[in-house]
């Protein structure tokens, strides 16, 4: 953990309680999302088959290896038709950060090149060794939570996808912000490097975990 103090705390609908940080002029969950219910109180679907999640153009989220016991470290994961849908998914006066809010943070952590190591958890509890560069000194307390693939064949009748990968290795992170109609912009940090990437925009089918930001006053 980092010594940084946290900011305080957050609920969601489901009743949830997330630690937040403060990182420079942003408020920042300290902890990946874990809700079920949009902000409305409709139910977000858990879908557990791979060929189903593959080919969604809904929101959904499932649990890494379809395993409750996952979640209370990892938080769950999310396609971007759940971060787009406008019932909300963010706790009240929280929302998803867009491309340009994930930029405001790692140049406040010193840039692309450094800022994973600053927002890593340290050590190799989660992390495989090495966790290159891990200190936690913002207070993100980074996961390697994986990530859930999408279809990788053709729109509507992919040859593979669905499947889980990566945790322990990767923590990815949705933004809010549409790359082209068919992919998205993310963020992901990695346990053999002390960067943060932002590049290869993946399809919106895939699964990512998810960082809510405080709305500006």
């Amino acid at each position: 953990m980092s010594d940084k103090p946290l900011d305080g705390t957050v609920v969601d609908i489901d009743g949830n309680v997330y630690k937040t940080v403060k990182i420079g002029t942003q408020v920042w969950m300290a902890e990946n999302l874990k809700v079920t219910r949009y902000r409305n109180g409709n139910p977000i679907p858990n879908v557990l088959d791979d060929k189903a999640w593959r080919v969604l153009s809904t929101g959904a989220y499932s649990n890494y290896n379809n395993d409750e016991n996952l979640v209370k470290t990892y938080g769950r994961l999310y396609n971007w038709h759940a971060v787009s849908d406008s019932r909300g998914i963010a706790p009240k006066g929280w929302h998803i950060p867009s491309d340009e809010e994930w930029t405001t943070l790692t140049n406040t952590l010193g840039g692309d090149a450094v800022a994973g190591g600053e927002m890593k958890e340290a050590g190799t509890e989660h992390w495989l060794a090495p966790n290159k560069g891990a200190n936690n000194k913002s207070g993100f307390n980074g996961l390697p939570g994986g990530m859930r693939n999408p279809g990788w064949g053709i729109v509507g009748n992919p040859s593979s996808g669905g499947n889980f990968d990566y945790i322990g290795k990767y923590g990815h992170w949705h933004t809010s912000t549409e790359y082209d109609s068919r992919s998205v912009n993310r963020r992901y940090i990695v346990y053999d490097g002390l960067g943060i990437g932002k590049w290869d925009p993946y399809p919106k089918e895939s699964g990512f975990s998810i960082r809510c930001v405080r709305d500006l006053p």
